[in-house]
């Protein structure tokens, strides 16, 4: 099996190929040049427009026999030629049942025909006449029919099940099925149907387009599916209307890949679905599990051919950075709810402690900046005046000047209290109580820091009657990268579930919407600062020489795998082999791996502090609260994912980690 398969990747094409109304013969050999083209592309499953064989524009033509009989010989062709191109093909053509006609969809595969499915919705309206040649599925009272000598079945209560590809189940329901208020589809979904099909003709109208689009989007997030959607193009009759060929697949609510409209010529859209990836949202989606479908269905197994293209590389969008949007107004949007959701959330718990006074510990780096960022805005939200922000810089054995004075022209730009409380003669007796060598700059250096300035701000906040409000982002807790009753620990942490690689784009976005002048030129330098906890001593010159991401790794791949082991689940090899997609420009695979390794190591072995976390906002749709999203058991074991990862070969490692 080629690697996408492995991984539960189903590469699909939505085809609108360019056809002539009522010649079939022509239309035939459109289509079939349409599914060879796409088998070089690797394509797995081919949809076609609805009455793709005939052109859905051909009126009272439909009502010929000559006609109708064609297009059965057609489905025929097109059926045998999946026994030599290794496809699955969907096709529309109208089927002349016991005296009625109905519009249908036929499912082909390794040859066969192994089902066809009738239309239940016949639009009547405005431009619509369909039901002057068709009849309804409702009517229907047979379960198969005759195709060639060969009894093949008939219904709408039809599922087709790839049998080598585990929870690959496909649906169809044709066209205006989908604009209906209780669409076929979304029984097929509740019965299991992964993948849903719609050859349509739609034709075009001012606005219509987005609108259709939306709907393709709704369904695909409301089933948990993935909805293909092929559209009739152009050269279907424009006597009084016009298609545009607006093909589109969608996956859970996000449009994968569309058509350009209006192309005479055979255009496809063309992805890879994940099903695994929509079997983990089901499982985990309590509403999905407790829906239950209307009517059963018949199954019908089928051999998923393999992909003849290249396997390893994704036709599907792979965020970079999953919690970053790439597009800047949505961006900027995104950073709008989070800053508000943080504000709103500290807001009423300094409303519920009935106190005016915060205590922060500013340090001049992202996350504290943020933090103060956002109990500036709370306090407004409440009226408060500013002055009771405690905002306190504890400078210590590798506090640099630029961090220094950054949270110190902040502090005063903002109008707030501060404290300056120097911790190195506080620590240097601790290390003394203790038996610590000061040369050695090991955890219990860098701990006995931490734990020292949560001490402080615990302390002013006992004295001020105060809260004391945290600073820790998504992303240390994931790694455990802060110290137990430490930094670990606050009364109320408000960047709790802020990932690292947005805490920059917030401050930024706090720099040019809430501010202006100095302020927004202070937040811009911090915004460029290094990260680091600013624990070892500088080195010469007063130079910085402790930081974050040389000793754990990008918080960029961390971010990425931790968005895709909880958000999608996905097994460590599978997330390694989209992290080489995303960052095939960035990092060597061998990089990406020992990275991959320390997440999973780290990860698993410092759930103890996440078990212990303040209350903070959950802001986004990862979240590691133990009273929330995330419960683990701190003492559970890692082997399992690091074995997966050990048994890799990497082959085409250029660089040794």
């Amino acid at each position: 099996m080629s690697d996408r398969s492995s991984f539960g990747y189903v590469r699909v094409a939505a085809i609108s190929p360019e056809l002539e109304p009522a010649n079939i013969g022509y239309n035939t050999e459109a289509i079939l040049l349409a599914l060879r083209e796409a088998s070089k592309e690797g394509c797995q499953v081919a949809l076609f427009p609805e009455l793709s064989i005939t052109g859905y524009t051909c009126a009272d033509l439909f009502y010929q026999s000559l006609l109708l009989s064609h297009a059965v010989e057609s489905l025929i062709r097109i059926a045998d030629e999946t026994s030599r191109v290794p496809i699955t093909v969907v096709v529309g053509l109208p089927l002349a049942i016991e005296g009625r006609i109905y519009n249908c969809a036929a499912f082909a595969s390794g040859g066969h025909v192994l089902g066809i499915v009738p239309k239940t919705y016949l639009p009547t309206t405005n431009e619509y006449y369909e039901e002057r040649w068709f009849t309804s599925a409702r009517e229907n009272k047979v379960t198969d029919v005759e195709v060639g000598g060969v009894r093949v079945a008939f219904g709408t209560d039809l599922l087709f099940q790839a049998s080598n590809v585990a929870g690959c189940i496909l649906g169809i329901e044709i066209c205006e099925d989908l604009w209906a208020p209780n669409p076929p589809s979304t029984d097929q979904a509740l019965s299991g149907a992964t993948v849903l099909l719609n050859p349509s003709a739609s034709n075009e109208l001012l606005g219509k387009s987005e609108y259709r689009r939306d709907l393709v989007k709704q369904q695909s997030a409301r089933c948990l599916a993935a909805y293909v959607y092929a559209g009739a193009g152009p050269s279907e009759s424009t006597t009084d209307v016009v298609f545009g060929g607006h093909s589109l697949i969608a996956e859970n609510g996000t449009v994968l890949q569309e058509t350009n409209r209006f192309e005479f010529a055979t255009h496809m859209a063309i992805a890879d679905i994940d099903v695994q990836r929509l079997v983990h949202e089901r499982m985990r989606n309590s509403s999905y599990s407790v829906s239950s479908p209307i009517k059963t269905f018949r199954r019908f197994d089928f051999l998923m051919q393999e992909c003849v293209a290249d396997s390893k590389q994704l036709l599907r969008p792979i965020a970079r950075t999953p919690f970053v949007p790439s597009d800047k107004q949505r961006r900027s949007e995104h950073c709008r709810e989070i800053f508000a959701i943080q504000s709103a959330g500290l807001a009423k718990r300094l409303r519920h402690a009935g106190t005016s006074t915060a205590v922060i510990g500013v340090s001049g780096g992202l996350d504290s900046t943020l933090a103060l960022l956002v109990t500036t805005k709370s306090f407004d939200i409440l009226g408060l005046s500013r002055d009771g922000i405690l905002a306190v810089t504890m400078p210590g054995f590798g506090t640099t000047e630029r961090t220094k004075n950054n949270a110190d022209r902040l502090i005063s730009l903002l109008k707030l209290s501060s404290r300056t409380i120097p911790i190195q003669e506080a620590v240097q007796q601790h290390f003394r109580d203790i038996g610590h060598d000061e040369s050695i700059h090991d955890i219990t250096y860098e701990n006995s820091q931490a734990r020292e300035r949560t001490q402080i701000l615990m302390d002013l906040a006992n004295k001020t009657n105060g809260v004391v409000i945290g600073t820790g982002d998504l992303s240390e807790l994931a790694l455990g990268w802060c110290t137990y009753n430490g930094d670990h620990m606050s009364m109320y942490n408000v960047n709790g579930g802020v990932p690292k690689t947005l805490v920059r784009y917030l401050v930024e976005w706090v720099a040019d919407s809430e501010f202006e002048g100095e302020i927004s030129n202070v937040l811009h330098d911090i915004s460029l600062t290094p990260i680091t906890p600013e624990l070892l001593p500088l080195g010469e010159d007063s130079t910085l020489i402790q930081k974050t991401e040389e000793t754990i790794g990008p918080y960029e791949l961390h971010d990425f795998f931790l968005f895709n082991m909880m958000r999608h689940q996905f097994a460590p090899r599978k997330i390694l082999f989209i992290a080489r997609q995303a960052f095939a420009d960035r990092f060597e695979t061998g990089e990406i791996l020992h990275w991959l390794k320390v997440f999973y190591r780290r990860f698993f072995s410092q759930q103890f502090k996440r078990s212990a976390l303040p209350d903070g906002p959950k802001v986004g749709s990862v979240a590691l609260s133990p009273r929330g999203d995330w419960r683990m058991p701190s003492d559970a074991s890692v082997d399992l994912w690091l074995s997966e990862l050990e048994s890799l070969e990497v082959s085409d490692v250029r660089r040794s980690v």
